[in-house]
């Protein structure tokens, strides 16, 4: 069904969960994946960015070497853009990736997670139609039902477009 899949990360625990579940997704449907981490630059920060460069590196270096230790192909690249601009780098990145499904997390409080914003999901989904997936949020998920709910929500987000 899915042959490649963009994850969308940033340093929040909706990144764990989202990882997690575009991990299940691959393993159920064969894909690879490509990890896209977007640094935002700070607002008036004068071309600083949230992360540095190594950190953004190491973000995307750990979710893609998690993948592989999953067994699942895998890759990763780190770009720098503004808030405003998160939503088309995602969607930029599943085009040129020829991905056939984005994956994001969800968050419910913007405060802990950009990235993960209910705003920047809804952009994102308004500039590409392609699947969007989104992991459960991470408030919702408990340490021991983790893998057991993250791999039913795959099962029912994977089945929705089978539909």
């Amino acid at each position: 069904m899915f042959e490649r899949l963009l994850l969308a990360i940033d340093d929040s625990p909706a990144s764990e969960l989202a990882t997690l579940f575009a991990n299940a997704a691959a393993r159920r449907t064969g894909a690879a994946v490509r990890v896209l981490h977007v640094n935002e630059y700070l607002v008036g920060g004068r071309g600083v960015t949230l992360l540095t460069h190594d950190e953004s590196d190491a973000l995307v270096d750990g979710a893609v070497k998690e993948l592989h230790d999953a067994g699942v192909p895998a890759d990763g690249v780190s770009v720098v853009a503004t808030y405003r601009q998160v939503p088309q780098c995602i969607v930029e990145a599943a085009r040129d990736y020829e991905a056939d499904a984005i994956v994001l997390g969800s968050n419910r409080h913007r405060w802990m997670s950009r990235l993960f914003s209910p705003q920047v999901r809804e952009r994102t989904t308004r500039l590409t139609s392609l699947p969007i997936l989104t992991a459960p949020a991470p408030l919702r998920v408990t340490a021991a039902g983790m893998r057991h709910a993250v791999q039913a929500q795959v099962d029912a987000e994977i089945a929705s477009f089978r539909g």
